[in-house]
């Protein structure tokens, strides 16, 4: 390797870190050529002669139509291993590798393989090398993605290679590999050729701009090259050098490499046989000699491999016409085992329109798609829109593929997808279903009142021509968009009203979600005592997450958290983690219910699969709720680390759900750092209805922070004209938000006079869960009672705030309510720490699972990490917590046994 000292450096100290048990994933990407191969054979036989065993595959572009097929290439020197597994496990690479009639859940998948990979670590440091991942099929980089991020506690080391640099995060290290440096691509050029004539090396210096195999290809082919290298770019240049090499083999070679070409993954005998039936002559091993010994092939045991890609695109698009059609039709005659690759050669050997052989592609699709095999479905749905004449039935297969791809996640396909659609040609249905996918695959945060009208427009045309469900979805997604962007009263209305024209069950969960989002001041009460009534089916975590959001977001903040920890339950058990981390949204609510360590944990959690997922709205709410926890905490930097995270989003602007809640905390650090007037102008913003950071129904969550904000700034009579809405409309809406908002402010900010009843009545009005608004109240009352120079009756709120506080763990809170009855003359203890100080958010996740008695293997399945990672993650807690083994944990966790553990479910509403 020349002139990659210090990406051999980088790439050794990974290597050697994994080799310690603390392995990571790194992705080198960078242009055609540039090295990345080259870097990981290098590594690789290094990591070999260290001890680790090195498992490979790469990604080939005709077998994007096969699920799992990389992965399983990847996984043959451990399959032994699969013996081993759990029985689920061992079901879920079965049914991915092709042995069951459905696929399995990705991340089922993406568990097992983790459980296989660490068991066989153990023995054993492994690395993983996945070249050209910009090929891999989908359902083998979803999974080598939830590999890569879980490696951190295991002795895997994950190093991909790409022309791209993915925007998802797939890994959270990377390596743009760069061009050559001129002295190395001088050095580079004069090893593999020495004899170059000066006028020539200079060129071939200048041409290749630093890409090494262009400084090692060029040379071989400069005959009839160098003239046409002032005109080409370089990637042509290099695919002419290739096709030159070819065009001095015989034929029979050159026959020999288109059809590797077209199937790159073709077994020898396979070649040999099809490239005789296309030539009508003999094809023997000494063709793939002959390709060899012209330095474009490479044989791995019996199986020929070109020796770049670049190799195989110049033999295949140099190829004529004629001949590429007839390798094809010559693969699909002898592929009947494999459906899918003879779909795939019947439609590259077509010209033209083929009506008989697009409807083909789509039954292929539907008994994919029934299959749970979507991954497959795509391309030849894809295929089969290039086949058809008719525009409009073009557009509806586009479109079922869009949805598809949306449906496992591939945003980049869906856009793709999206770009071929021809609006002109789209019908009422078609029209809709394209707006959910465009919707859940890249959300537009511009001119949200148009995008919002446009979305209710469609969802009428969908129901009136009877797709329901359609109409349905869509509603619901416009609806959303009233809360998420703070949609306008008149779009607000006009989603309700088109809800209303559809005459739908008062009761079904979408139809009190969609009336909760729209209109939550219209709607509320009567939204409020139908979830009441409601006997939800704890299996369906949809209908479960359409009854806690609505709850949310109208502030029915208890019921919110038992309908979304039921929700949570349902994903988990399933695996669908992009539907989990929206249901994991329920840590918003927990803060204001005191479950501060719940809310925690589960935001973290929340966090890591938003953005394993790319559910980045829902990554906005869960930071700026991981924000807010940290400063309720007391861990200023951290949150306003967060904060600040969050308002670099480019769609943060655009979310006013997630400002108000950004402002809200930004608030709080300057409350609890003494600065009362920065406070209270920070939270006065999210109360203008012309300021970015205002939400009209979230805003009244930040009430209680206002008035006390206001309280120390000596701003009452200003607090008090921001809220003078908040009686009538918490008559209007009576949530727990908004009792609460309006029970706290009457009493902070009430005149001397008539304080003392104010207190008493805002406590009895609390809801019972509300601990930690409870003890606010209890602090400002003991402060009131202070000002009145009743320090003895001020002692008992005082201590009842500071235990509270103690509790939940709310730190700025408790050194308030410490100080107040220093001043009143009582002598405080000490503060015992909160063992959620001592431990991280998962740290803390697996502790309390293992103390209610789940085994490693357990808590992995339920947390979606390898059993391995719990061990190592129990092995640092003990210490931490002053105990030597697990079944000591119950009793290190007893102080937090009034909080409601994270799995406990118990009283959630039948």
């Amino acid at each position: 390797m020349i002139g990659r000292d210090k990406e051999l450096r980088t790439l050794r100290r990974l290597l050697a870190d994994a080799a310690a048990g603390h392995g990571s994933a790194m992705l080198i990407h960078g242009a055609a050529g540039v090295g990345k191969s080259a870097l990981l054979r290098t590594v690789g036989a290094e990591a070999i002669e260290s001890g680790f065993k090195v498992l490979r595959t790469s990604g080939v572009e005709p077998e994007q139509w096969l699920p799992f097929a990389a992965l399983q290439m990847l996984l043959q020197p451990v399959a032994h291993g699969m013996k081993d597994l759990s029985a689920p496990h061992r079901s879920a690479l079965s049914g991915a590798f092709g042995v069951r009639d459905t696929e399995p859940e990705i991340y089922r998948v993406g568990l097992a393989v983790l459980e296989l990979l660490a068991d066989e670590a153990n023995q054993q440091p492994l690395l993983l090398l996945v070249d050209d991942l910009q090929w891999i099929d989908s359902s083998s980089r979803d999974v080598l993605k939830f590999v890569a991020r879980r490696t951190n506690d295991l002795a895997i080391q994950v190093i991909a290679a790409a022309r791209i640099q993915y925007s998802e995060s797939y890994v959270l290290l990377d390596i743009p590999l760069q061009p050559l440096s001129r002295p190395a691509a001088a050095e580079l050029l004069d090893v593999g050729a020495p004899d170059l004539l000066a006028s020539l090396r200079a060129l071939i210096l200048e041409r290749a701009a630093g890409n090494p195999l262009a400084l090692v290809e060029l040379p071989k082919a400069v005959q009839g090259v160098t003239a046409q290298m002032d005109d080409l770019p370089l990637t042509q240049r290099l695919e002419d050098a290739f096709s030159a090499r070819s065009d001095s083999v015989s034929r029979e070679c050159r026959t020999l490499l288109l059809v590797l070409a077209a199937e790159p993954s073709a077994p020898l005998n396979l070649l040999l046989e099809l490239s005789s039936r296309i030539s009508g002559s003999a094809v023997s091993v000494d063709a793939v000699q002959e390709a060899v010994d012209a330095d474009l092939v490479t044989l791995v045991g019996y199986t020929a491999e070109f020796r770049h890609p670049l190799m195989r695109t110049a033999i295949y698009t140099h190829a004529t016409l004629a001949d590429r059609l007839a390798t094809h039709r010559a693969l699909a005659s002898v592929m009947d085992d494999t459906p899918e690759r003879q779909l795939a050669h019947e439609a590259a050997a077509t010209i033209g329109p083929d009506e008989e052989l697009a409807a083909r592609l789509e039954r292929f699709a539907d008994v994919s798609q029934a299959r749970g095999q979507a991954a497959a479905a795509v391309p030849a749905l894809r295929q089969a829109a290039d086949l058809v004449l008719d525009a409009q039935r073009r557009t509806g297969i586009l479109v079922r593929a869009a949805e598809l791809s949306s449906e496992i996640n591939h945003r980049i396909s869906v856009q793709m997808l999206l770009n071929r659609t021809d609006m002109s040609g789209l019908g009422r249905v078609e029209r809709a279903r394209l707006m959910v996918v465009s919707d859940s695959s890249a959300f537009e945060p511009g001119e949200p009142q148009r995008r919002i009208q446009e979305m209710v427009t469609a969802a009428a045309g969908a129901f009136d021509a009877g797709a329901g469900d359609v109409a349905e979805n869509l509603l619901w997604r416009a609806s959303a968009r009233c809360f998420f962007q703070d949609g306008e009263a008149q779009v607000r209305a006009q989603a309700a009203a088109e809800l209303d024209r559809w005459n739908p069950d008062p009761n079904a969960p979408h139809v009190l979600a969609v009336r909760a989002y729209t209109e939550p001041f219209r709607h509320g009460a009567d939204v409020i005592a139908r979830l009441g009534g409601i006997r939800a089916d704890h299996q369906d975590g949809r209908m479960l997450h359409f009854l806690g959001s609505g709850a949310m977001v109208i502030g029915d903040i208890s019921r919110a958290t038992q309908y979304l920890a039921l929700a949570t339950a349902a994903w988990r058990s399933q695996g669908r983690l992009g539907l989990l981390a929206r249901s994991l949204a329920a840590s918003w609510p927990q803060v204001y219910l005191g479950q501060l360590e719940r809310a925690r944990e589960e935001s973290a959690e929340g966090l890591t699969l938003a953005e394993e997922t790319g559910e980045w709205i829902v990554w906005l709410g869960l930071k700026a709720t991981a924000g807010l926890v940290a400063a309720l905490r007391g861990e200023t930097e951290q949150a306003a680390r967060m904060i600040g995270e969050l308002r670099l989003h480019s769609l943060f602007l655009g979310m006013p759900f997630v400002t108000v809640m950004a402002q809200q905390t930004d608030g709080l650090l300057a409350l609890f750092d003494g600065r009362a007037m920065e406070a209270y102008d920070v939270l006065a913003r999210a109360f203008d209805p012309v300021d970015p950071h205002y939400h009209s129904v979230s805003r009244w969550l930040l009430a209680p922070d206002l008035a006390d904000a206001a309280v120390a700034a000596g701003t009452v009579k200003q607090a008090r004209e921001l809220l003078a809405d908040l009686p009538d409309l918490t008559r209007r809406l009576p949530s727990e938000m908004m009792v609460v908002a309006h029970a706290y402010t009457e009493a902070v900010l009430a005149p001397d006079d008539t304080a003392e009843e104010r207190y008493a009545a805002a406590l009895a009005a609390l809801p019972a869960d509300w601990t930690l608004s409870r003890a606010r109240l209890h602090l400002h009352h003991g402060r009131w009672l202070r000002r009145q120079r009743r320090n003895v009756d001020a002692r008992h709120p005082l201590r009842l705030a500071r235990t509270e506080f103690d509790r939940v763990g709310a730190q700025p809170w408790a050194e308030m309510a410490r100080e107040q009855l220093r001043a009143t003359g009582e002598s405080n203890g000490r503060r015992h720490a909160n063992t959620g100080e001592q431990l991280s958010a998962q740290e803390m996740q697996i502790a309390v699972l293992a103390s209610q008695g789940l085994s490693n293997r357990e808590i992995g399945q339920r947390l979606f990490i390898s059993h391995r990672t719990v061990g190592a993650h129990l092995y640092r807690i003990y210490p931490r917590l002053g105990i030597t083994g697990r079944g000591k944990l119950a009793a290190a966790l007893a102080a937090l046994h009034d909080e409601q553990p994270t799995s406990d479910v118990s009283s959630a509403p039948e």
